[in-house]
């Protein structure tokens, strides 16, 4: 009860017109913390008001709250959620302070307590403000629309140029040192492709910090982040782009800042960093989520590859195909060329049988439809080939040729197109699935094609003369490197890795030789991964990967079936395995943080060996089956 007092006592609590001309008429600097009913006023200010008002001990300085919905005064404050401090002297407003950024609140009460005391004890002249945030709608909006024409939509990061999102946050833009580090980052070679300084809202920090919803210290990273001002920056490299995303990680260092001082003092986030949350400056963790942070940071900045057609630039974009099962197994390809002779390039294809709970969770938003138990019969009455289709104006082309969703309404109105072509005679549900949006065409890419972890290895007879290129063409390929360690490896370990082989003449000989020098081990993360790294390194002999896969790394840089460069889990299972067998168990944060250091060690023979083991089959990530084969004598 006494701390409740103590709350009532701190801050008047102001809930309509009358209250409000009181307040004004009170004497000395009144701080108003104006809030909506729905959301309540800002708690996590209260601690840092009464440290004030204790410190001070200044009978002038008075806090209160006040409701917008049911003040006439504040009538143009009502919907935002945004928390918003009024500073008011002699009935006047003096300052105005958006966002709960506790260093600047505590600094401007100060002074304008100051410059209140002068008024009243001198009869110095008041200098009252407007708020410049409740400018006329139109003219707000005549304000946003100039810029933006001028700025975002004339900025296109081309398809060879790698890009990354970096924040500088709200806790070194209150230190003043946003300026310094902005010119930190152009001295290490960073090119600045676009700037904007603004405050995020609470609503803009929560969809933008979503992934991490079910951290425990989300709801202060929210409060954080919309407490004030930020400087955001969309980053390439101005020689050699193709992993700035990595580049920035490592440049800012690691996410906790005693982490940071101690294994990278020269990072941002040692240098600017001061605790916790309060880590200056923030980067994407992947291209991935560079991509999605871009957009919706920079919703009209262009992002992807762009092709220049009557001076219009165009976009490349990914959806979802389905071939649904009652399609008839000889028309699938005749679809296929259609597919392939509107343009479209087929990224990725995966065909599976879905279960009731796939099917339920893929149409979430069709369940209570009418039609769904139909649907339903139909996605798990055999195998759906899932396909990514690429080109430049994906969603809305595969749409297009697609035809109206109700198989009759397609035969009348549009014949030619591929849902009337195909349509299996007394089928309700049409023949063909395509994403609605781009929105959805993300969501229904990831549904059948997750993100996959893969091992890679960089041998020691690569090391010297092919690392950098064989780096390049890692990310070329669209991978992210979660993870790296340099390491020689030591005999027990590598005896262990390649158990598999002990019974094999070569085994000593391959042993000696992955002891004989540095390695680089990866964790390499992108939609089916397993597969395209392995595609990537060709066949384990390079004399046969230069006659079958004359573009593969074995066939450019391995000399011999020993001597072959590089090396690729051959499963999933596999993958998990070795991972964890070189990694240890990773926890969710360090698998997504992706700082990409390198340690340079002797790898000794991790202590959880045993779940380095052959294995039989197991579960892809969308519910079906895929053969865990041996490494084919992979060495």
């Amino acid at each position: 009860m006494a701390s409740k007092k103590k709350e009532a006592s701190l801050q008047a609590s102001v809930t309509n017109q009358e209250q409000w001309e009181e307040m004004l008429a009170t004497k000395g600097l009144t701080v108003v913390d104006v809030y909506q009913q729905w959301c309540g006023p800002c708690r996590a200010v209260v601690s840092l008001l009464r440290k004030i008002k204790n410190e001070l001990g200044d009978d002038l300085l008075h806090f209160a709250t006040a409701e917008a919905d049911s003040i006439d005064a504040l009538e143009r404050y009502r919907g935002k959620c945004e928390p918003t401090f009024l500073f008011y002297g002699g009935g006047e407003l003096v300052a105005v302070l958006r966002g709960a950024n506790a260093p600047l609140l505590q600094r401007m009460i100060v002074e304008e307590l100051a410059k209140e005391k002068l008024v009243l004890e001198q009869g110095g002249e008041r200098k009252a403000v407007k708020d410049d945030g409740l400018v006329d709608d139109d003219k707000a909006e005549e304000e946003e629309t100039l810029p933006q024409s001028e700025n975002k939509e004339s900025i296109i990061v081309p398809a060879s140029k790698s890009y990354t999102v970096a924040i500088i946050k709200p806790d070194a833009v209150a230190h003043g040192k946003a300026n310094e580090i902005i010119m930190k980052i152009q001295d290490a070679g960073f090119e600045i492709l676009a700037h904007e300084e603004r405050t995020l809202t609470e609503v803009e920090a929560r969809d933008f910090y979503q992934h991490k919803a079910a951290e425990v210290d989300f709801e202060d990273l929210v409060q954080f982040m919309s407490s004030g001002l930020s400087h955001i920056l969309v980053l390439s490299q101005v020689e050699d782009s193709t992993n700035v995303v990595a580049a920035w990680r490592e440049f800012i260092g690691p996410a906790d800042i005693e982490e940071a001082r101690r294994e990278k003092p020269e990072s941002l986030r040692a240098q600017y960093g001061t605790q916790a949350l309060f880590n200056a400056v923030h980067g994407s963790e992947d291209i991935d989520q560079a991509g999605r942070e871009l957009a919706f940071l920079f919703p009209n900045f262009r992002t992807a590859s762009v092709t220049e057609q009557d001076g219009e630039e165009e976009r490349v974009e990914r959806t979802l195909a389905l071939i649904r099962p009652n399609v008839a197994r000889e028309n699938r390809e005749e679809i296929l060329a259609k597919i392939h002779e509107s343009g479209f390039t087929v990224a990725l294809q995966r065909e599976e049988m879905l279960t009731e709970k796939q099917v339920r969770q893929f149409y979430f938003q069709h369940v209570e439809e009418d039609f769904f138990p139909a649907l339903l019969q139909n996605m798990t009455s055999g195998p759906v080939l899932a396909m990514t289709l690429a080109r430049i104006e994906a969603v809305e082309h595969w749409n297009n040729i697609l035809g109206p969703s109700d198989v009759n309404k397609a035969r009348e109105e549009s014949p030619e197109s591929l849902r009337a072509q195909f349509a299996v005679e007394n089928e309700p549900i049409n023949p063909l699935h395509g994403s609605a949006s781009h929105d959805e065409a993300e969501r229904e890419i990831n549904f059948f094609f997750p993100k996959q972890q893969t091992l890679a290895m960089i041998k020691p007879d690569a090391m010297m003369e092919h690392k950098e290129k064989i780096w390049e063409e890692i990310h070329a390929n669209g991978f992210s490197v979660m993870q790296q360690k340099e390491t020689v490896l030591s005999r027990e370990t590598a005896e262990e890795f390649y158990k598999e082989h002990r019974e094999k003449l070569f085994f000593s000989q391959l042993v000696e030789f992955m002891c004989s020098g540095p390695c680089v081990m990866l964790i390499l993360k992108k939609e089916n991964a397993v597969e395209d790294w392995r595609a990537m390194l060709g066949p384990t002999d390079p004399d046969q990967a230069k006659e079958t896969s004359p573009d593969s790394l074995r066939a450019r840089f391995g000399s011999d079936i020993l001597h072959n460069s590089v090396h690729g889990s051959s499963t999933e299972k596999h993958a998990e395995e070795e991972i964890r067998f070189i990694f240890g168990d990773i926890s969710s944060e360090a698998e997504l943080a992706g700082d990409g250091e390198t340690v340079t060690t002797v790898l000794a023979k991790d202590k959880d060996s045993s779940a380095y083991e052959n294995s039989g089959m197991s579960k892809s990530p969308t519910g079906g089956m895929s053969d865990n084969k041996q490494h084919n004598g992979d060495p």
